[in-house]
């Protein structure tokens, strides 16, 4: 010890904890108990003091949220667990009235750092990892299971303290030079806070902090020393509030630096440390998880599993089963050896994905108090997990509940995800909802926008609106509009339109913009739009993108033909669902006059030339025709056959004569020529669903529609060279 520095007075008791650790919680709770401290002094940012009160309202896990309150997007995370050491000691001092403060570094310098800011960790930016180093000298390979042995199997916590801290002096010393400057500034500013809780108080004091930190806090230097490692240190107007958290988000494998590996699992230790039963009962659990997707697992497989734990940590020597036993048992008793129904009860149970509660006293932003007042009245509670729902548009419940979602998309909180996988009709929406913590942040961010969910999308549909540039841009913003039933925004949107429609040249582009427009159309009568204002600027753009299709696709590199394709794809997907009779003429017309312009790329040709041989305007005969006289000419073929075999394979393979050609083509290719064409056809292919791809090769082999290949119609020269030339590209692949 240096001859300036002085030990830390007695009256002050130093709790080196892990984050999220049920063993670290008990120890904590019972020192607090017998130390009755005047103070406690938790890990945490100073700016969250002001929301402590509120810590009786609330149900973990939840998160502390701090944000700038100029750039709300710049923002951090403080997660509590129920068997998280703080929230003990938070919980701790509320139930006895003592006071409580965060002692870390301000959340401002955190805000205020160049890179990302972290959610609360203590795991040493350095590539040291104590725990694992510890588990390592112990004669152990996994960080966690040497956790689990030396503090989650002993509930006895009385010198858990002494022991973790002496163990973490011992790598401090060793490890010296790898500590970070962050980390350096950080405890220096907990030294500063533990001086001032001296002068507060003339009593007992208790410091909750990582167990990294506590040989750092056990000597104080000078004061100005530590004031000079924190002087110049960032100023923020923070502001913050609490916010649901979720197992899953304590998880390490979601990224979080100070995470552990099975939150799950820890809390039903936690839950069951009194009860001496937390085997049995995990047991229990797993069958019920199982017994839910309709897996069998009955009471006596559960009974003997726990047998088969408690006989497998008998054999390696441990106080009581730990997880790999628990989870080696449930393998091969309930799963049967089979890994799938393993991963439910890891997901569910090991993990988990338990969400917490906030109420309704925490102070929160008038955006996200309209949310929540939103999501009340719609009975739209928000999950952890995964949830299908189905809307009904004609009810008005179901329509208010997708109007709300999409709005919140707007908004960049997307809460519902639309399910395109599912179509059912004009009245009915399918959604994924799922909700996630960092949204909390989005509605910070968003809280700028309005008060209101629905004023806030209202300003951000405006703008987008009257910055629109391309008329796909502001197609986009009116389908978006009408689907939030905004009136404002969508007559924002439809002035943007015309203006951008006004100044376009491009006729790709003016095509591009079909899809929104056509479901806007289809969907309008529904969201209360009228859809024949709509269908107006539909018909407008596709009478001036058919005109200019044929010339835009002419002497275009490889790039500009995919976006032509594309065009040309989506924009006979919206004639097809919203333009009348006369203007699905027009777009007829377009297409063939595209299939009968000469220097026309031969990707958008092929595949005006499959769309009209699929509506009938073209028969087989013509197509066969203009397919040989494609394949004819090496240049452009590739790109012809690539776009006309886009889309389903069906037709292709019910027609023999349309697939002779291509087939015929196809094994006509030399092999360079071959290697050439391979990346077009396996995007054309790669379209194909499973089902259709397997359709197709049994064509090939001759196996589907036209039976079997004849003898005769073997050519053993040409298999020869099509093996040779398929052993050459996989050589060249390995």
């Amino acid at each position: 010890m240096a001859a300036r520095e002085q030990a830390l007075p007695e009256r002050v008791t130093l709790l080196g904890i892990r984050h999220h650790g049920p063993g670290s919680a008990r120890m904590v709770a019972a020192a607090l108990a017998a130390v009755r401290p005047e103070v406690v002094l938790v890990e945490g940012p100073p700016e969250g003091d002001a929301l402590l009160p509120h810590v009786p309202d609330l149900t973990p896990p939840v998160a502390l949220l701090l944000h700038d309150e100029a750039e709300p997007a710049r923002a951090a995370f403080w997660p509590f667990a129920e068997f998280s050491p703080e929230w003990r000691a938070l919980r701790w001092a509320h139930a006895n009235g003592v006071p409580v403060r965060f002692f870390d570094l301000p959340a401002a310098a955190s805000l205020g750092d160049d890179e990302p800011p972290e959610e609360s960790g203590d795991r040493p930016r350095a590539a040291l990892d104590p725990l694992g180093t510890l588990a390592e000298a112990a004669g152990f390979d996994d960080p966690e299971r040497w956790w689990e042995d030396v503090v989650e199997h002993h509930t006895d916590p009385r010198d858990l303290a002494e022991a973790v801290a002496e163990a973490m002096g011992a790598l401090r010393e060793e490890f010296a030079d790898e500590v970070d400057a962050r980390t350096l500034r950080r405890e220096a500013a907990m030294r500063q806070n533990v001086r001032q809780a001296l002068k507060d108080v003339a009593g007992p004091i208790a410091v909750v902090a990582g167990a990294w930190h506590v040989p750092a806090l056990r000597t104080l230097p000078p004061a100005s020393v530590d004031a000079a490692a924190v002087k110049g240190l960032p100023r923020r107007k923070v502001s913050g509030t609490w916010v649901p958290w979720s197992h899953g988000r304590l998880a390490s494998s979601s990224g979080y630096g100070a995470g552990v590996a099975s939150p799950g699992w820890y809390a039903h230790l936690w839950e069951c440390a009194e009860r001496g039963d937390a085997v049995a009962r995990w047991f229990a659990k797993a069958c019920g998880v199982l017994r839910a997707e309709d897996l069998p697992a009955s009471t006596a497989s559960a009974v003997e599993a726990v047998r088969l734990a408690d006989a497998l940590a008998a054999l390696r020597g441990r106080p009581s089963p730990g997880l790999s036993e628990v989870m080696e048992a449930s393998l091969a008793v309930l799963c049967g050896g089979d890994a799938t129904p393993l991963r439910l009860v890891h997901d569910q149970l090991v993990v988990g994905e338990r969400l917490g509660e906030v109420g309704e006293g925490v102070p929160t932003s008038p955006l996200a108090a309209d949310l929540a007042r939103l999501g009340k009245r719609l009975r739209m509670t928000p999950s952890a997990s995964i949830k299908p729902v189905r809307f009904d548009l004609r009810k008005d419940t179901d329509r208010e509940r997708s109007k709300l979602l999409r709005r919140l998309e707007v908004l960049d909180v997307p809460w519902g995800t639309p399910d395109t996988t599912r179509t059912l009709g004009t009245f009915a929406e399918a959604w994924q909802l799922h909700w996630k913590p960092e949204f909390a942040v989005a509605l910070a961010v968003a809280a700028r926008h309005g008060t209101t969910v629905e004023s806030a999308a209202r300003t951000v549909l405006v703008a987008r609106a009257g910055a629109a540039t391309r008329v796909v841009d502001a197609a986009e913003v009116l389908a978006r509009s009408v689907g939030c039933e905004i009136p404002e925004a969508v007559a924002a949107a439809r002035q943007a339109l015309d203006r951008c429609a006004a100044a376009a040249t491009d006729a790709v582009e003016l095509l591009a913009a079909l899809p929104d427009l056509a479901t806007t159309v289809r969907y309008g009568s529904v969201r209360g739009t009228d859809p024949e204002l709509l269908r107006v600027a539909l018909h407008g753009l596709l009478a001036r993108g058919a005109v200019g299709l044929p010339l835009a696709c002419r002497g275009v590199d490889e790039d500009t033909a995919e976006r032509a394709v594309k065009a040309v794809e989506g924009a006979d997907e919206a004639v097809r669902l919203a333009a009348d009779d006369e203007h699905k003429d027009t777009w007829q017309r377009a297409l063939r006059a595209l299939v009968a312009m000469p220097d026309a790329h031969g990707l958008p040709t092929g595949r005006a030339t499959r769309l009209l041989w699929e509506t009938g305007a073209l028969d087989s005969d013509e197509v066969a025709a203009r397919l040989h006289r494609a394949v004819s000419v090496a240049a452009g073929a590739t790109a012809f056959v690539a776009g006309f075999l886009r889309g389903s394979a069906a037709l292709l393979t019910a027609d023999p004569r349309l697939f002779g050609v291509v087939d015929e083509w196809l094994t006509g290719l030399s092999g360079a020529d071959f290697s050439a064409a391979l990346p077009l056809l396996r995007r054309a292919v790669g379209d194909f669903s499973p089902a259709e791809r397997r359709m197709l090769g049994d064509r090939v082999k001759g196996t589907g529609p036209g039976g079997a290949v004849a003898a005769s119609d073997w050519d053993e020269d040409l298999a020869a060279r099509l093996a040779d030339h398929v052993r050459g590209l996989l050589a060249a692949a390995g």
